[in-house]
């Protein structure tokens, strides 16, 4: 559903939003090796991630990549998903088509319209914060 970019750059800011709530920045190389992403592609994801204003860079020997605490609890999985991969996987055709539209349907039109408003909303509702938690509490995984 989502590019392998956006993939590794949700693990890497729920990751970085654990260890920041714990006091720590973590390095480019822990993130790479927490959420088991190259660490040169990883770099590229935090940079584009960092532009957008989901996580820090710190440079300098106590530096790292942190995310503002008030920020914590703001950030949902949608500014993620819309810094990496834009909104197309709640606004595009599922086959693709330029012009689908409801004057204009694809196949699946009527059936995917609502899946997509679904996908929508839960990518609207859910915050890193309460991801963090999940993963803080073994309920989740950023690798297996």
């Amino acid at each position: 559903m989502f590019s392998k970019a956006c993939e590794y750059a949700i693990r890497a800011t729920v990751y970085i939003a654990e260890q920041t709530k714990a006091g720590n920045r973590p390095a480019l190389k822990d993130i790479a090796l927490e959420i088991d992403s190259p660490e040169a592609f990883t770099a590229k994801i935090l940079q584009q991630l960092n532009r957008n204003g989901i996580v820090f860079s710190i440079k300098g020997v106590y530096g790292g990549f942190e995310i503002l605490p008030e920020k914590l609890e703001t950030i949902r999985l949608v500014d993620i998903v819309n810094a990496v991969d834009g909104d197309g996987v709640y606004t595009k055709c599922a086959l693709g088509l330029k012009n689908c539209s409801e004057e204009h349907p694809c196949p699946v039109h009527p059936t995917f319209k609502p899946i997509k408003a679904d996908i929508r909303k839960m990518l609207e509702n859910t915050s890193i914060w309460d991801m963090s938690e999940s993963f803080k509490k073994g309920n989740s995984f950023l690798k297996i």
